[in-house]
């Protein structure tokens, strides 16, 4: 079983940039894919953006797209989100997650169910 961490979060104004990390270490041989997940007060955890280890393809949500980047560093087992332009209903706790799908047949990225670890989450908070 592989264990992620995130870091990197914070305190920034609407407009700003983050990033945040996400190691994994342990058994990750097996990961087909990460993602990032986020939980804001009061609504459902909702699916942000996904890469596959093997070949890089990216997924992510409508709502990011063209302001979050999702890239890995197979290296050092880390998967890093790119955030730019941030707005204040960006504030959530962000969750990394690891996917063990055996292909991209079976993975959806944007559903937790397709997810078997998770880290304990970073806060971001975007004011104004």
């Amino acid at each position: 079983q592989a264990q992620l961490v995130e870091s990197g979060g914070g305190l920034v104004q609407a407009g700003g940039s983050l990033r945040l990390s996400c190691a994994a270490s342990g058994r990750t041989s097996s990961t087909y894919a990460m993602g990032w997940f986020r939980q804001a007060p009061g609504k459902e955890r909702e699916f942000v953006a996904a890469i596959t280890w093997s070949s890089g393809r990216t997924y992510s949500a409508d709502s990011v797209k063209g302001r979050f980047t999702i890239s890995r560093d197979s290296v050092k087992n880390t998967v890093y989100l790119q955030m730019n332009s941030l707005k204040p209903e960006d504030t959530a706790v962000y969750y990394c997650a690891a996917s063990h799908a055996p292909s991209e047949v079976t993975f959806v990225a944007t559903i937790e169910g397709a997810y078997d670890y998770w880290g304990q989450g970073t806060q971001v908070t975007v004011s104004s």
